[in-house]
């Protein structure tokens, strides 16, 4: 008689059917998880796993048990001092990464800034870490180097394959299973430098209480999580977005009004050089310009200054006619 695979329970309490399924509970997703990153399930068990979840579609607890799997086996980069902790897993479709250059904006103006994500798992997307050479900054391979860029320049990129390879791995599976998996929310809820701000972006609104909910369970002291354009935490400026937020354990969501009435035109081409020229301030983009300001000033309140969002975007403006430009070109 074959003996049950220890993993098999995990996957039967997913798939019981329409009427005994459960979600799994915080310390059995911690289990499970433990066993995926420790290589001990079975390729046919994890994709059946992490399907079964995408359909029932993942609760809080499960998020959160997740994540202390991960952080207890990768907690390597928690001595690390970073003010905001800024994932970005999603990639752009339709416009520039403009969310990079709000975050570098504020990195010159002192605030700690650690960025993590992953790249090419779903085709015709722009990534943040294929624009990082031109503005001088590298892909970091480790703790040590994320802790002397943030000691150089305020800023520190690190992709999930170097933190955490499991993950990274699991991500790259989403042209085979067809589908993103749950793994795509949860790397967004790790906050590996155990920032006390993070935020982060969802492509479907109803995605954003799970994301409240879960951060709320890991103790994140203040957490932003946004509609963003494409998914990723960036305010469009030409439409309403809606913030969901955590702020010392209490739940909070409103929408960030629209900087113009018009609607922008998609762009037919985005060369990564637009980027750089808006930087150095060499071109003008209007759209560009609108979503960097609103996407500075969310992250400013997200950061702890007051203010209504005219004196807030008044701010992100300052700050961004100040920036330092040669800190990262």
């Amino acid at each position: 008689m074959i003996e049950e695979h220890q993993f098999a329970p995990f996957v039967r309490i997913l798939g019981k059917g329409k009427n005994g399924t459960r979600s799994l509970t915080r310390e059995e997703a911690a289990e499970a998880m433990g066993m995926i990153l420790d290589g001990q399930v079975e390729p046919e068990q994890l994709g059946a796993f992490l399907m079964l979840l995408r359909v029932k579609e993942e609760a809080p607890e499960e998020l959160a048990g997740f994540a202390d799997a991960v952080r207890q086996r990768y907690a390597v980069g928690r001595e690390i001092k970073v003010d905001l902790d800024w994932s970005t897993y999603a990639g752009k479709k339709r416009r520039h990464t403009w969310y990079l250059l709000a975050a570098l904006c504020l990195a010159t103006h002192g605030y700690r800034i650690f960025m993590h994500g992953a790249k090419g798992h779903t085709p015709g997307r722009i990534y943040v870490e294929d624009m990082l050479s031109m503005f001088r900054l590298p892909a970091c391979e480790g703790w040590a180097k994320a802790e002397s860029e943030l000691e150089r320049c305020n800023f520190a990129y690190m992709a999930i394959d170097q933190f955490c390879p499991p993950l990274g791995a699991i991500i790259k599976l989403r042209p085979v299973l067809g589908l993103r998996s749950p793994v795509h929310t949860l790397c967004r809820m790790l906050n590996p430098a155990d920032a006390p701000a993070s935020i982060d972006g969802v492509f479907h609104p109803p995605y954003g209480p799970m994301h409240q909910k879960a951060a709320k369970l890991l103790g994140i002291e203040r957490n932003l999580t946004m509609k963003g354009d494409g998914g990723e935490a960036e305010i469009r400026p030409d439409t309403e977005c809606l913030l969901q937020w955590v702020t010392d354990g209490e739940l909070t969501e409103y929408e960030w009004p629209r900087s113009v009435e018009k609607r922008f035109v998609k762009e037919d081409e985005l060369p990564p050089e637009t980027l750089l020229a808006f930087w150095k301030g060499e071109v003008e983009h209007e759209y560009g310009f609108r979503a960097i300001i609103a996407t500075i000033a969310v992250t400013l309140r997200l950061l702890g200054e007051e203010g209504d969002v005219e004196s807030l975007q008044a701010k992100a403006e300052k700050l961004w006619a100040e920036r330092k430009i040669g800190q990262f070109v």
